[in-house]
């Protein structure tokens, strides 16, 4: 029909409108990524810490490796990008459409949620052998020259892991990648749903753009909390190197508890602040795209 039609066209071109922008945002949000993984990996094991703070990480790194070294891994970011958010949005554009009724009533939030944290596995799934790629690429300014892996670009680091660690290793942590994606999609709809409600319900706010940039940014703080410790185990696992034939953890639990054993509690939220500075500008600007489209999805379809 033509709403569902209609309907679809929007959703598909707000998917190549997000692929595109995610991708172009990522040009400015990689030192940002590089900071935070650097931070993830600092005072693993028994080693001390290499950086205080974030900002100690960012002014070390420009120090050490120039401001060049600040983009390592901009390629892979650019292919994690290609692949999982085009893959998340696809994924969710037909889900939603097939959840939609036959009246042209979109789905209720839980459906929604569901939808969106389905989206999110099978898109992290898939963008999971160029996160391998830049996690490695970014860890290695920190190690000593002997024992770095010297990728140059995100195609010669999968080429070089298929050839040298086997194809599987490209998804090495593809479980606790997929668990973030679920964690992180859960945590923002609900997060934001629930504060934009509350923000109207003080009177203080109208069903408006303002709104909704407070709601979201309140809803990435919330998110970037949850999904850490997720994402630490995600980081270290797709950075280890096999000792002795074995490999560095057996699995994402026993991360956590090296992690806590090791290093405290409070190190699952290691790179807390670029991680935030990275979801909380991608929260706002999702939601605020994803208001629009229900405006006009509710204008263009549902009130025709």
């Amino acid at each position: 029909s033509f709403s569902l039609s209609l309907s679809l066209s929007l959703s598909l071109s707000l998917a190549c409108l997000f692929a595109g922008w995610g991708m172009g945002a990522t040009v400015f949000v990689q030192p940002l990524d590089l900071v935070k993984n650097r931070m993830q990996l600092s005072g693993q094991g028994t080693k001390a810490r290499e950086y205080k703070t974030s900002f100690h990480a960012l002014f070390s790194i420009l120090k050490n490796e120039g401001v060049g070294g600040i983009y390592t891994g901009l390629s892979a970011g650019l292919l994690r990008q290609a692949t999982y958010t085009t893959t998340r949005l696809g994924i969710y554009t037909i889900l939603f459409e097939k959840m939609t009724g036959a009246d042209g009533r979109p789905p209720n939030f839980l459906l929604k949620a569901l939808i969106g944290m389905t989206a999110g596995a099978v898109g992290a799934f898939v963008g999971t052998p160029a996160e391998v790629a830049l996690i490695r690429m970014t860890a290695d300014g920190r190690l000593p020259a002997d024992q770095r892996r010297g990728y140059s670009n995100v195609f010669n680091a999968l080429a070089r892991i298929t050839r040298e660690e086997g194809v599987t290793t490209l998804w090495r942590g593809c479980i606790p990648t997929m668990a973030r994606a679920v964690v992180v999609n859960a945590a923002q709809l609900a997060s934001y749903s629930q504060t934009k409600q509350a923000l109207l319900d003080s009177g203080y706010f109208g069903d408006d753009i303002l709104c909704h940039f407070c709601a979201s940014m309140i809803s990435g703080l919330v998110t970037t909390a949850a999904s850490m410790p997720v994402d630490i185990v995600k980081t270290r696992i797709q950075n280890m190197k096999m000792i002795d034939g074995k490999p560095e953890y057996k699995n994402g639990l026993e991360v956590l508890m090296r992690v806590v054993r090791n290093e405290g509690f409070f190190s699952l939220w290691k790179g807390f602040t670029p991680y935030y500075a990275r979801l909380g500008p991608h929260t706002v600007l999702t939601f605020i795209f994803l208001e629009q489209m229900n405006r006009l999805y509710k204008t263009h379809v549902l009130d025709r």
